[in-house]
């Protein structure tokens, strides 16, 4: 009944317009007031029952032709208006349009038709009318458009069903995948499981959606709203990457609040940052790459910026965080830590190539490259750090009995760790080397001259010149050549027990060597000299001394040896072969002329009958057994 009241209606306008339209502009013209004076008159209706009223009267003196102009407005030429009707009607639903695969398919066709009628009327000029009530009918299809893109974007469950396997991108994976939230945004975000394994790719739609947001991004691109269809997919996309984020622990920092942090609070955030990071750029970004060129296969550049836009904001957050720990603090405590960051970055730059290959997202590894420059120089600087720390040591406390110093354990413990980074410190030292002109030049010829053999070694004469110092507290001046032996002999054995030797080279050994060689002589000389001297009884063909003079020679000893004994028994040599070394360098010394005076003692007849020996030659071989043992002997 309602259809037959419809009919009738159509019937009745079409005798009005019959009876007034005298032209074609005052026949458009009544037609436009009849379709906004009621809803079921629209005008691809009114065009429909114009043209099978021509139809059925043959053309012969009937009713005239509708005017040519609305005819070919109604999205394509022959049955048009119908596409029209079509396109108004998919626009007003009130689900989504995907849901139903037909009904996505006719709102395409109409919406290719509409396109197809705009392109042509805005090449004919002739209607300006027509013209903008066609574009403004295609902005709304391009709007409805925009929405379908959204939803199957970020809910392709709803419009479509998911490949089995698939990645679900509204974040309802189970909750046992995950470990306890972190406490982002409203509500917790599950901690993702640590992943060692790079080689993966986040389908984050299935194939039949991919299929169905490529075919509206080329409508969009071809209705010439490119643009906004990057940025609705960049918009849909940027919630999950931005979740991915989150899910892998990582929160945003400033670089104020990186500067203001503890050592302590960075190193926990370093240690998510580096896997956050090569997640980020080895999987997600990569895979959001993948799934932009398939939806903007063929529509460059729109493709290139939905990428950028959607994964811009994480990683540059990611980068400014890297640039923050480059920026503060210089302790050399940070380096292993930075060292880290540094290797995480420099090894991903090769496979971005690929993935930032267009112009738009060439920034943006810059940006990683920049990153990793910094680091670098991070690194050097750290190194220059440690300089000044060595200088900034303080020498008002000595080492308790001539022992190792702990800046020289500090140091030598440090070089040998951060030369398990040989590699690495090796590429970022000679990142200025070879700019400084003429540096190689000045190298000792026969010291190793890759950059970081170079500093190593000037870190080591700076702790050579630092201990120098430190010896100087020593008022005995003994002790002093001991504490210069037992670091120069540490500093000797990290050397040769580690890469350091490789860096240092044979030669710088071989002088350290000699070194701690000449501090042992002195020793000799300082604390044994004046005890042999003593013990001289004259050469060949020399008098011999009378008895009293030989008996005061044997009281100086034993008081010279005394002291010697109780004082240097506390003292410490902590290499057991210095130790056993030195020894018997006094004991070469002194046994001999020891010996010899008391044999001349016992065999003078004016000193046998009152002669005391305090120390025979085997309690002083004994003794000179027991020195520098340290306080626990």
């Amino acid at each position: 009944m309602a259809e037959d009241g419809e009919e009738k209606l159509l019937a009745t306008v079409q005798h009005i317009v019959q009876t007034l339209g005298s032209s074609d502009t005052m026949t458009e013209d009544i037609l436009r007031v009849f379709s906004n004076y009621d809803g079921r008159l629209s005008l691809d209706k009114l065009y429909a029952a114009r043209a099978a009223a021509a139809s059925a009267a043959g053309g012969g003196g009937g009713a005239p032709a509708p005017p040519a102009a609305p005819a070919a407005s109604g999205c394509g030429v022959g049955g048009g208006g119908r596409g029209e009707a079509a396109a108004r009607d998919f626009v007003a639903m009130d689900r989504l349009i995907w849901a139903d695969s037909a009904d996505a398919d006719a709102f395409l066709e109409a919406v290719d038709d509409l396109i197809g009628t705009v392109q042509e009327l805005e090449a004919a000029g002739t209607n300006r009318g027509l013209f903008d009530r066609a574009e403004e009918l295609l902005s709304r299809c391009m709007a409805r458009l925009e929405e379908e893109f959204r939803a199957l974007i970020e809910r392709p469950d709803d419009a479509a069903p998911a490949a089995p396997g698939g990645f679900r991108s509204d974040g309802s994976d189970d909750e046992e995948d995950f470990g306890g939230g972190d406490g982002y945004g409203d509500e917790p975000i599950p901690i993702a499981k640590p992943v060692t394994d790079y080689d993966v790719v986040i389908d984050a739609l299935s194939p039949g959606s991919v299929a169905n947001v490529h075919q509206i991004a080329r409508r969009m691109v071809d209705a010439g709203f490119g643009r906004e269809c990057a940025e609705v997919y960049a918009a849909a996309r940027r919630g999950f990457v931005d979740e991915s984020v989150a899910r892998l622990g990582v929160r945003p920092r400033t670089a104020e609040e990186v500067h203001a942090s503890s050592w302590e609070e960075l190193e926990f955030d370093i240690a998510r940052w580096i896997p956050a990071f090569n997640m980020v750029f080895r999987i997600l970004i990569p895979s959001e790459r993948r799934l932009c060129d398939r939806v903007f296969d063929g529509l460059a550049p729109f493709g290139d910026l939905a990428f950028v836009a959607a994964v811009r904001t994480q990683a540059l957050q990611l980068i400014s965080f890297g640039d923050a720990i480059s920026s503060s603090s210089r302790a050399p405590e940070r380096l292993f830590r930075v060292v880290d960051m540094y290797e995480a970055v420099r090894d991903l730059l090769p496979d971005l190539d690929p993935v930032f290959a267009d112009p738009y997202s060439a920034a943006l590894r810059a940006e990683v490259t920049a990153v990793c420059n910094t680091l670098g120089s991070s690194i050097k600087g750290i190194f220059m750090e440690l300089e000044n720390l060595i200088r900034r040591d303080p020498a008002r406390v000595a080492a308790q009995g001539g022992g190792i110093h702990p800046i020289t354990r500090y140091v030598m413990n440090y070089l040998r760790a951060a030369c398990g980074s040989r590699q690495t410190l090796e590429e970022v030292m000679e990142g200025d080397f070879g700019a400084v002109g003429g540096a190689a030049a000045a190298v000792d010829p026969d010291r190793p001259t890759s950059s970081l053999a170079v500093h190593i070694a000037w870190i080591m004469d700076v702790l050579h010149k630092n201990l120098d110092i430190k010896s100087k507290i020593y008022r005995d001046p003994s002790l002093a050549c001991v504490f210069l032996m037992n670091n120069g002999k540490y500093i000797i054995q990290k050397v040769n027990d580690s890469e350091l030797g490789v860096l240092l080279g044979d030669e710088w050994i071989k002088q350290m060597t000699n070194r701690v060689r000449r501090w042992s002589m002195d020793y000799q000389r300082v604390t044994w000299g004046k005890v042999t001297t003593v013990l001289q009884t004259g050469g060949p063909g020399v008098g011999g001394l009378p008895a009293t003079a030989m008996k005061q020679k044997l009281r100086m000893f034993n008081t010279y040896f005394q002291e010697i004994y109780e004082v240097q028994s506390e003292w410490v040599i902590a290499d057991e072969q210095l130790r056993v070394d030195v020894r018997a360098a006094v004991a070469e010394a002194v046994m001999p002329v020891y010996t010899a005076l008391i044999s001349r003692l016992k065999s003078s007849p004016e000193a046998r009958h009152d002669l005391y020996i305090k120390y025979t030659p085997e309690d002083v071989e004994a003794c000179i057994q027991h020195l520098f043992e340290g306080a626990a002997k």
